[in-house]
């Protein structure tokens, strides 16, 4: 059965402004990196998402002071070897009730070779270059959490986490593959737009089958 783009859908109906967006890095070989925000199920329109102003500043991690360069649909930018990160809290402003405000932490990732998180929500290979990966949250695993998988072909299919907070991608064909998982979190939160009761954070990685 294949299914299409479950994810972080729940924010349709919690911020209309939001929607089913995701952040998300594509990397070839060494090249320089692109940073998007959009719906990686769909293709993407050639000026890019409608949203994709939102995205100004996300940040590297490890923090670098690399030029970000906006482009038609992406941010680029030129990081050293190796699997890249993003993170960013202020793409779209807290939404809701004054009293229940709700907002949005991205956390995007493209390489398999490190298997190890330095982001607080991240999704790592169990090893490198494996097609195993697990979902981290503040350094441990997060278990029985969807998880969606998207082909190079925009196959899509959503499947769980195991117990060890660990799940196998089908790997289908040669490609670029986005993996994506999304938490909620009712609470106390300060981000820097301002204080959230409610996070929604959203995490992703692409990786390349060659």
């Amino acid at each position: 059965m294949t299914i299409r783009y479950l994810a972080p859908l729940f924010l349709v109906f919690a911020a209309p402004s939001v929607g089913a967006h995701e952040v998300w890095i594509e990397r070839d070989a060494s090249g320089p990196a692109r940073i998007y925000l959009g719906e990686p199920a769909d293709a993407l329109p050639v000026s890019g998402d409608p949203e994709f102003d939102h995205l100004k500043a996300p940040k590297l991690m490890p923090a670098s002071k690399a030029a970000l360069t906006r482009k038609a649909g992406y941010l680029e930018v030129n990081v050293p070897a190796g699997d890249v990160r993003a993170h960013d809290d202020t793409v779209f402003a807290p939404w809701g009730e004054a009293t229940k405000k709700e907002g949005v932490a991205y956390y995007a990732r493209a390489g398999r070779s490190e298997p190890r998180a330095l982001m607080p929500m991240e999704i790592v290979p169990v090893a490198a270059g494996s097609d195993r990966f697990a979902v981290i949250r503040d350094g441990k695993p997060v278990k029985d959490t969807p998880v969606t998988v998207i082909s190079p072909d925009k196959w899509s299919k959503s499947v769980k986490t195991d117990a060890q907070g660990h799940v196998a991608v089908p790997i289908r064909e040669k490609g670029r593959y986005l993996i994506s998982a999304s938490l909620k979190d009712e609470g106390n939160f300060d981000t820097t737009l301002g204080a959230v009761s409610v996070l929604h954070s959203i995490a992703t990685t692409t990786f390349v089958v060659d």
